[in-house]
């Protein structure tokens, strides 16, 4: 969707998608967070959430879904907290995938580099 076209979106049917709520709350969702659906759709929910439901059926990023949808970040914000409260979706940033615990000792990888330009 085009700057023009986001533009000249109708207010009230963002509104509408949104249920006339501005903020999605203490969302700790970022343009990065990872959603993945954990449900096909049911029949009578809203088409927005059918849409994201589909499109998430791997891992992708809320923007990606922003951009799919043709939807302003911050609704789209909205939208996926509608999901994770009932269950629908999970979200994980990329960053909680790796534990610094499991990252290897800085000093052990100096030193099996030194070893390495040795040979």
């Amino acid at each position: 969707m085009s700057r023009r076209e986001l533009e000249n979106e109708d207010p009230d049917r963002l509104y509408i998608v949104t249920g006339g709520r501005s903020d999605a709350g203490e969302s700790s969702l970022d343009l990065v967070t990872l959603i993945v659906s954990e449900c096909d759709p049911t029949p009578g929910m809203q088409s927005e959430h059918v849409r994201i439901l589909r499109l998430c059926r791997r891992p992708t990023a809320v923007v990606e879904v922003s951009s799919e949808l043709g939807l302003p970040v911050s609704v789209v914000k909205i939208l996926l907290c509608d999901l994770l409260d009932t269950g629908r979706v999970t979200a994980r940033h990329p960053s909680s995938a790796t534990a610094k615990a499991d990252l290897p000792d800085p000093e052990t990888l100096k030193q099996v580099l030194v070893g390495l330009e040795r040979l």
